[in-house]
C-alpha cells in the first residue's frame, strides 16, 4: 500500500474514532435523561425556594425574585446542606414599598417562605439562622437515591439548552515549531470542548493556523533556492525552527534574496500556481509536525481554518462595512472605530492589503452567520485581550453579533515560566519545542515507575508490560493537569518534579486515588451487577459529606462552562480525592456489614473521577 493511501486510511480511522466519541457522548446524554436526573442539586433546591417566594409574595415579579434568589451550599455542614439568603432583599423591598403589613424583620420573611415551601421529597427540614438565613437539610433517602443513579446512567450533566459552540484553539504558525505557548491554548481549549460536548452542545474545534502573510514570500523563496528539486523530491524538514531561521537570516542579510522574497509574496497573493504549490508543501510539512503534538495530547477532531481560508471573504466584508457607514478613511487606509478604544481596527491598508484585524472580523462574521454559532470562544494568550474586545465590538456594530442571541468570549491565559521565573526556554535560550517537553515528561514518569517497581517492598501493582503505556498516560496527564489546575490568567512555573509529585494537587495523586478505589472493589470480588439496586450508605458524616460533594459535579460543570475556567474541575477532583481518603480512613469497606453500600459510594466516586479526568484530557489507570 502506498504511503499516501496509508495516510488516508489513518485519517479515516481517526475520523471514525472521533465520530464514535461524539456518538458515545450523545448516548450518555440520552441515558442521563432517561434516568430522570437532569439538572443540578443546586438548581432543584433553588427552584423550590423560588416557588415558595412566589407563593409567599405574589406581589413581586419573576424578574425581582430571580434577582433576589440567593441559594448556595452551606459553608459549615453542621448548619445544613444548602442556605437561602433571599429574605433580607425581600424585606428591604417591602420596607421601601411601605404599608401596614411590612414585616418587622427579615426573619419574618424567612418564616413565610418556609411556610410556602411546596411539597417535595428533597428537603427534610429547614431552620432560620442569624438575621434571616434559611438553612435547608436534604432528605438522606433522596440523596442516596440520586447518588445510586450514577452507577446506572453515569455522572450527571447540567440541563442546559443545546447550542452550537465554536472553540478557536491551538492556532500554531505554519513553518514554526509548536512551543509551550501553544500548550496552554491547546489543552485549555480541548478541555472546554469536552465539557461543552458532555453537556450536550454541538462543538466545532477550529484551528486558526497562521498560514498566510508576508513571511511566506521569504519562506517560499528559501524553499526554492535551498531545495531546487522540492516539487519532485519534497524535503524532509524535520526542524521547522531551523528552516525558518535560515530563511530569516538570508532575508536580513541578502538584499537580492529580500527583493525576490517580496516578489514571491505578490505572486502568491495573486494566486500563482507554482507559488501555491510551494506554500502547500510548507503547510503539509508543518501539519505533520503539529500532528505529532496533537496525537500525544489526544486532541482530535480539529478542523483547520487558517488565515488563508478567509481570503476570498474579506473583500465582501470590507464592502459590507463600507456600505453600513462603519469605515472611515485615514491616510489612505480604511479604519473602524471601536467603542472606548484609543486605536481603531485597521480594516484595509493604504496599499489595498488586509491584516489580522480584517481576518478576525471576517472569521467572526463567518462563525456567527455561516456556521450559525450561538457561542464563539477564542483561547489565546492574555496579550490579545484588547484586540478581541475590538473584534467583538466590530461584530456588534456590523450587526453580526446580537448580544441577546450570541456570546463571544476571549479566554486569556498567562505565561509558562522556567526555574528562573522567566519565559520557559531551553538552556541554550531557545523556546522549548512542545514535542520535546512532552516526551521528557514520559521519560521522567517512566523513571519514577521503574524506581517504585525496583524498590524492595514496593507497592506498585503493574507489570513491566504495563509500564510503557502507564508512563505515557502519567507523563502527558501530568503536564496537562499542572497547566489546567492553575487559574488560566496566571503565569505558572513549569516543574517536572512538582507535577510528578505523589502528594498534593497533581495528576499523579488523582490517578493513584482512582487506582486505589478500583483496588478496593477488586478485593471484595463484588461485580458491578451485584450492586444494582443497592443504595449508598450515608449515615456516617464522612459518607454523607463525600456523597453530597460528588453530587455537585454538574454544578461544577456549569461554572466551568460559564466562566470558562478549567481549574474549577481540577479543584473539584482534588477535593473529591481528599474527601474519599477521609471516608476510607473512618469507614471500613471490605468485610464490613455495610460493604456493598459503601462499595456503591466507592464506585460513584470512581465514575465521577474517571469522567472528570477525561474532561481534562487525562486517562486514569486501573492499577499503578
Amino acid at each position: 500500500m502506498a504511503d499516501a493511501d496509508l495516510v488516508k486510511l489513518e485519517e479515516k480511522q481517526e475520523a471514525q474514532l472521533v465520530e464514535l466519541g461524539r456518538m458515545q457522548v450523545a448516548l450518555d446524554s440520552l441515558k442521563r435523561k432517561a434516568g430522570g436526573a437532569a439538572g443540578t442539586v443546586l438548581g432543584k433546591i433553588s427552584a423550590i425556594f423560588e416557588q415558595a417566594m412566589a407563593a409567599a409574595y405574589p406581589e413581586t415579579t419573576a424578574e425581582q425574585r430571580q434577582k433576589w434568589l440567593v441559594v448556595s451550599a452551606c459553608p459549615n455542614p453542621k448548619f445544613g446542606d444548602y442556605q437561602c439568603n433571599s429574605a433580607m432583599a425581600i424585606h428591604k423591598f417591602l420596607k421601601d414599598q411601605g404599608g401596614d403589613n411590612v414585616p418587622k424583620a427579615p426573619r419574618e420573611c424567612s418564616q413565610k417562605i418556609i411556610e410556602c415551601l411546596p411539597t417535595n421529597d428533597m428537603i427534610l427540614k429547614t431552620e432560620i439562622a442569624g438575621p434571616g438565613f434559611i438553612n435547608a437539610y436534604l432528605n438522606k433517602e433522596w440523596v442516596a437515591s440520586k447518588y445510586a443513579r450514577i452507577l446506572k446512567t453515569g455522572p450527571d450533566a447540567p440541563a442546559v439548552p443545546r447550542q452550537t459552540v465554536i472553540v478557536d484553539l491551538s492556532s500554531p504558525n505554519i513553518a514554526k515549531e509548536m512551543h509551550v505557548g501553544h500548550l496552554r491554548s491547546t489543552i485549555i481549549g480541548e478541555t472546554l470542548c469536552r465539557v461543552f460536548e458532555f453537556c450536550g452542545h454541538r462543538v466545532h474545534r477550529i484551528n486558526h493556523t497562521g498560514d498566510w502573510g508576508t513571511q511566506f514570500g521569504m519562506l517560499i523563496n528559501h524553499l526554492k533556492t535551498a531545495y531546487p528539486e522540492f516539487l519532485n523530491n519534497p524535503p524532509n524538514i524535520s526542524d521547522l525552527t531551523t528552516f525558518y531561521k535560515e530563511a530569516k537570516k538570508r532575508f536580513d542579510e541578502d538584499e537580492a534574496f529580500k527583493k525576490a522574497s517580496q516578489e514571491s509574496v505578490v505572486t502568491l497573493q495573486a494566486g500563482d500556481e507554482y507559488s501555491l504549490k510551494c506554500w502547500q508543501i510548507l503547510c503539509d510539512i508543518s501539519r505533520q509536525q503539529f500532528k505529532m503534538v496533537y496525537d500525544r495530547l489526544e486532541v482530535f477532531g480539529m478542523v483547520e481554518k487558517g488565515e488563508s481560508f478567509y481570503n476570498s471573504r474579506m473583500p465582501g466584508v470590507v464592502k459590507e462595512l463600507r456600505e453600513k457607514g462603519l469605515l472611515e478613511e485615514s491616510d489612505g487606509a480604511l479604519i473602524m472605530q471601536a467603542a472606548g478604544k484609543q486605536f481603531p481596527l485597521m480594516v484595509q491598508k493604504r496599499d489595498g492589503g488586509y491584516g489580522y484585524d480584517t481576518t478576525d472580523l471576517t472569521a467572526a462574521k463567518y462563525r456567527l452567520q455561516e456556521c450559525e454559532a450561538d457561542r464563539v470562544v477564542y483561547v489565546t494568550d492574555a496579550g490579545q485581550g484588547e484586540h478581541f474586545e475590538m473584534i467583538f465590538d466590530g461584530a456588534r456594530q456590523a450587526g453580526w453579533l446580537d448580544p441577546a442571541k450570541h456570546r463571544m468570549d476571549h479566554v486569556p491565559f498567562g505565561l509558562v515560566l522556567g526555574d528562573d521565573k522567566k519565559k520557559f526556554k531551553t538552556r541554550s535560550g531557545e523556546v522549548t519545542k512542545l514535542v520535546d517537553l512532552l516526551d521528557e515528561a514520559v521519560v521522567r514518569s517512566r523513571q519514577q515507575l521503574e524506581e517504585r517497581m525496583g524498590n524492595e517492598g514496593g507497592t506498585s501493582q503493574m507489570t513491566r508490560e504495563d509500564l510503557e503505556e502507564a508512563a505515557r498516560k502519567i507523563g502527558y496527564g501530568c503536564v496537562k493537569y499542572a497547566d489546567l489546575r492553575q487559574h488560566r490568567i496566571t503565569d505558572y512555573q513549569f516543574s517536572y518534579d512538582k507535577m510528578l509529585d505523589l502528594k498534593g494537587n497533581t495528576a499523579v495523586y488523582l490517578m493513584y486515588a482512582y487506582a486505589r478505589i478500583k483496588s478496593i472493589s477488586a478485593k471484595t470480588g463484588v461485580k458491578a451487577e451485584d450492586l444494582a439496586g443497592v443504595l449508598p450508605s450515608v449515615d456516617h458524616p464522612k459518607e454523607y459529606q463525600l456523597v453530597l460533594h460528588v453530587l455537585k459535579f454538574p454544578e461544577v460543570l456549569e461554572r466551568v462552562m460559564d466562566g470558562l475556567l478549567p481549574h474549577l474541575m481540577c479543584e473539584f477532583l482534588y477535593q473529591t480525592a481528599e474527601l474519599f481518603n477521609d471516608f476510607y480512613r473512618d469507614c471500613k469497606v471490605v468485610g464490613d456489614p455495610l460493604q456493598n453500600n459503601r462499595l456503591v459510594v466507592c464506585e460513584g466516586v470512581a465514575a465521577v473521577m474517571k469522567h472528570g479526568m477525561f474532561l481534562l484530557g487525562i486517562t486514569p489507570l486501573e492499577k499503578i
